[in-house]
């Protein structure tokens, strides 16, 4: 599924001949930064009612760069530098790597694994 996510990033790119909508693959990197830095490499503290300064800057900043992914294609789309086709694809691109990391996340629930 990861793998989708990155080839319709590519195909946004490539089938418009514009490629700031790799802009958007940045925000893809920075998703997982906090759970590594400030959760112990686990995403059990994003479901936890816990809090404390870390915790919740950890939080703050998923959910920002999560939000982040969604808004680049758009904001680009809005200043005229990609077309529609092309946000179309980068926001599928997003649903996938979205579900992507919410499957890892239920799989790394399970005790079984």
């Amino acid at each position: 599924m990861f793998s989708s996510s990155i080839l319709l990033q590519i195909l946004a790119c490539a089938l418009y001949s514009n490629w700031w909508p790799m802009l958007a693959a940045l925000m893809y990197v920075l998703v997982p930064m906090p759970c590594l830095f400030f959760g112990g490499g686990s995403t059990q503290f994003l479901t936890s009612r816990d809090g404390g300064g870390w915790i919740d800057a950890a939080k703050f900043l998923t959910g920002a760069s999560a939000m982040g992914s969604i808004a680049i294609p758009m904001i680009l789309r809005h200043a005229h530098l990609i077309e529609t086709g092309a946000m179309v694809i980068e926001l599928t691109s997003f649903f996938i790597f979205a579900c992507t990391v919410l499957c890892f996340h239920r799989a790394s629930l399970d005790d079984e694994w």
